[in-house]
């Protein structure tokens, strides 16, 4: 015990001036955001994936990964929310079963962060605390962050991790003697991890950090002072944290959302078979205990593998092809054969063997095995399936798949087909219900039965065209089809099939995939089933963003002239607009003297004013220049991320004019100048903007139109 010195005490300092700009940010983001008790704008979009994971209810969003409706979803949870809520309308009211307050608290609570990251960010690059602190002014009363962190909204949470995981690392590379360094990398990729998860935006900013890290890692690989395992050792401690921790956890954040969503649900159709047959109810219901082999003699339903233009089911019906087409070609007039989006008896086919003439399944079954020539009976015409060197209807360079009708006309049926199982793992295996995706080739012409995906017109019931490809090449999903519903034939009579194929199955096989294989089918539609982009009333291009020539109207009162808009501080958009022009010219003055040997700073100077041009011209640049490349609907919220980046530009520009530019203390006087009355008119637009941002007081027709600063802005105005 001796060596114990009493009393124990712990020095706590803490920062004040970064305490107060937190305590400001939380009243500004959090301070009555239950109003309005209404749907604000994309909550409408965001409320119908809560109320699915409150039922835990499988569902797919193309926009983004799980970990952002996770974070929402979490609020709804703690606030008790039991997910019955009609999401159809912006502006409608919320019932009292919803706890508006906890849906927007998680949003807040993270733009709320963003201010004293922003602080630290700015201390980090090595400017003084004066210039963090106007960082922190700037970001405090931009209206535009404020409405978007006020509402069940994804932005202020995309912006928190992307701050974070920039913070973190600067932290990192700056803590060269710590031990404690290796937390600060650790931090930053799961920040990059956290913020990839909520948006497929965040990916830009980890691509500038991973660029960042290689060059820092290049310098280190050089540094000649340190031993050849110390360098690899760090190397690979970079490695795994920035780029296999978050892979990890981005597979993680899947994990949980397919464990937490295992109840069929709206969005089934979208994956294959397999998958929905994983889920509890829906499919898995209609082909719970399916015989797993296919056999001769089983009834089946075909689904294509594709999801394009939509996933359907190989289908006839007792209506022929027109004899002449709207163009004047000719077609065999024999029954249509389509694909047909929606489950239907006339779906049902019969796996026939060519040498039989038995329509029922043997005892034993005899199971049809890759590269077996078989028959399909359609079970409710009994036509066989068929193709032949007669144009398609709408592809007239692929052939025509009918249902044979013997007209004799000197046009023989032409009706075999041979099974090639693409995922197979042995040439002589069986085909499966569900696992095996097939290839139907035709015997007398090679041709792949497909799906083309055009629309047939009123006389096929805008069914989907299926043909026979004879230049089919590759894997192409549309060539792929998988048992879904099975059931052994029994009844050789027409009537007493029709009645069989009518009813339902029965058996208990259960059949689970792999989440990895979840995991990869789920991705890959994400990344390639997308909506069909339509033009929004608010959309905008990335041009109207520098500027702020367009807003968004989040909310209107339905009685009042009251309303949220999404709209910027004009007067932060101009300076940081400014800011960014003199940031380059700055650059590019620095950079072509001292290729001339002038060195006008310091090279700490250089270093600290390039580091800081990465992370703030390069942020901005990074999250602002791919929307160009994009052919997608854009709205001024995604341009936030860049613009937070561009706000921190500001502070650095001043204090570096002040510091290097301004010699004599006359310019620093009338500098300083300057700089308070655009703080002051930062928060004048602040003020007078407020009303759109709060959604109150409700304001007159005239004192709105008088905010109207630009003639672009769609302010709402009610007429009396």
């Amino acid at each position: 015990m001796q060596c114990v010195k009493l009393p124990i005490s712990v020095r706590v300092e803490i920062n004040l001036l970064l305490l107060a700009v937190t305590v400001l940010a939380l009243v500004t983001r959090i301070y009555g955001i239950h109003f309005p008790r209404a749907v604000v704008f994309d909550e409408v979009y965001y409320g119908q994936f809560l109320s699915l994971y409150m039922k835990q209810v499988f569902f797919i969003d193309e926009s983004g990964p799980p970990f952002g409706h996770m974070v929402l979803a979490l609020g709804a949870y703690l606030g008790g929310f039991d997910g019955n809520f009609v999401w159809n309308r912006i502006g409608a009211e919320y019932t009292s079963n919803v706890p508006v307050w906890s849906f927007r608290v998680i949003p807040a609570l993270a733009g709320s962060f963003c201010i004293p990251l922003a602080y630290l960010l700015v201390v980090e690059l090595g400017y003084s605390h004066f210039s963090a602190l106007g960082a922190c002014v700037i970001l405090l009363i931009e209206n535009s962050l404020i409405v978007q962190s006020r509402f069940m909204l994804l932005e202020s949470v995309l912006i928190f991790f992307l701050l974070l995981a920039v913070l973190s690392y600067l932290h990192f590379h700056k803590a060269r003697n710590s031990s404690f360094r290796w937390f600060w990398l650790m931090i930053c990729g799961v920040s990059c991890a956290c913020g990839i998860g909520v948006k497929y935006m965040g990916m830009f900013t980890y691509i500038l950090l991973l660029g960042l890290t290689a060059v820092h890692t290049w310098q280190l690989i050089g540094d000649r002072t340190l031993s050849h395992g110390k360098v690899v050792v760090q190397v690979l401690v970079r490695f795994l944290a920035l780029v296999v921790l978050p892979v990890i956890m981005y597979i993680g954040f899947f994990y949980f959302h397919l464990t937490l969503l295992y109840r069929s649900g709206p969005h089934d159709q979208t994956m294959s078979s397999a998958f929905q047959a994983s889920l509890e109810g829906g499919l898995a219901r209609i082909t719970q205990g399916q015989p797993l082999d296919v056999a001769f003699g089983s009834q089946v339903t075909l689904r294509t593998v594709s999801s394009k233009p939509v996933p359907c089911w190989l289908h006839s019906h007792k209506v022929n092809y027109p004899i002449r087409y709207e163009n004047g070609r000719g077609s065999s007039h024999q029954q249509q054969v389509t694909c047909y989006p929606f489950k239907d008896v006339n779906n049902w086919w019969i796996i026939k063997d060519p040498g039989r003439h038995s329509l029922v399944v043997s005892s034993p079954p005899r199971p049809v095995r890759h590269g077996d020539i078989i028959q399909l009976l359609h079970g409710m015409t009994s036509r066989y399936l068929n193709t032949h060197d007669v144009a398609a209807p709408m592809s007239p360079h692929s052939q025509e798949v009918s249902g044979y009708i013997d007209f004799n006309v000197s046009m023989p049926a032409q009706n075999l087909w041979r099974v090639d199982i693409v995922n197979r793992e042995s040439d002589r295996e069986i085909w499966k219900t569900i696992l095996s995706e097939v290839q139907l080739v035709h015997v007398n012409t090679s041709a792949v039965l497909k799906l083309s995906g055009a629309s047939l017109p009123e006389w096929g019931f805008k069914q989907l065209e299926v043909v026979g490809d004879k230049i089919y090449k590759g894997y192409q999903q549309s060539g792929m089809w998988n048992v879904e519903e099975h059931r052994y034939g029994r009844s050789q009579e027409q009537k007493e099939r029709e009645l069989e194929l009518k009813s339902p199955t029965h058996s208990d096989i259960k059949r689970n995939l792999t989440f990895m294989a979840k995991f990869l089918e789920l991705q890959w539609k994400m990344l390639t089933v997308k909506n069909e982009e339509s033009e929004h009333k608010y959309s905008s291009s990335p041009l109207e963003w520098i500027t702020m020539d367009t807003n968004i109207a989040y909310w209107l009162h339905p009685s009042s002239n009251a309303q949220i808009q999404l709209i910027g501080n004009i007067v932060n958009w101009t300076i940081a607009n400014l800011a960014l022009v003199v940031y380059c010219l700055m650059f590019l003055t620095y950079l072509l003297r001292r290729r001339r040997k002038v060195e006008d700073i310091s090279q700490d100077s250089w270093e600290q004013l390039v580091l800081a041009g990465v992370v703030c011209f390069g942020g901005w640049a990074v999250n602002y220049l791919p929307f160009f490349l994009m052919e997608k609907t854009l709205f001024l919220y995604h341009y936030l991320p860049a613009l937070t980046f561009k706000i921190l530009q500001i502070p650095i520009v001043v204090e570096h004019l002040y510091i290097h530019v301004l010699k004599s203390p006359a310019q620093r006087k009338a500098f300083g100048g300057v700089i308070l009355a655009v703080l002051c008119s930062v928060y004048v637009s602040y003020h007078n903007l407020s009303p759109l941002t709060y959604g109150q007081p409700a304001l007159s027709s005239d004192e709105l139109a008088a905010l109207r600063w630009r003639e672009s802005w769609d302010i709402l105005l009610r007429k009396r």
